[in-house]
């Protein structure tokens, strides 16, 4: 006789928080760097929320809004060439949180220098909890 058995595991619960906005300078190009711009992030946590809907306790989730605020201070700080190495530091601070099995990252840089008329350049980068960087 077996145990119980077990429900397969379901998709992951998810946090989004679109649209952080700060001013960075990064960039590889001079102009870039001592004028600046605005650069938009869209973060996507994977996570399990069945413990927090139990308890109805914060501690049992993601502080989004710390996260937010981790995020603003990325863009807002130590400039990197690219945004390939923001989304990845993004990407490192949303695994940070034990409870965040995946993250998905998306850099917008809607006004990267590029001399033909554009809406946006976006980036996403995609990481798994326990993945190097």
């Amino acid at each position: 006789m077996s145990g119980p058995v077990m429900p397969a595991a379901g998709p992951p619960d998810v946090i989004e928080i679109r649209g952080i906005r700060g001013f960075g300078r990064h960039g590889v190009f001079d102009h870039e760097r001592a004028e600046g711009q605005e650069f938009v992030v869209d973060v996507r946590l994977e996570l399990d929320t069945r413990k927090a809907a139990a308890t109805d306790d914060l501690a049992d989730t993601v502080n989004y809004g710390v996260v937010a605020e981790q995020v603003h201070a990325a863009i807002e700080n130590d400039p990197v060439d690219l945004i390939e190495t923001l989304a990845q530091r993004i990407a490192d601070l949303c695994l940070a949180d034990r409870r965040v099995s995946g993250t998905a990252v998306t850099i917008h840089k809607p006004s990267a220098p590029i001399k033909v008329p554009f809406d946006d350049v976006v980036l996403t980068v995609q990481r798994r909890a326990g993945e190097s960087s």
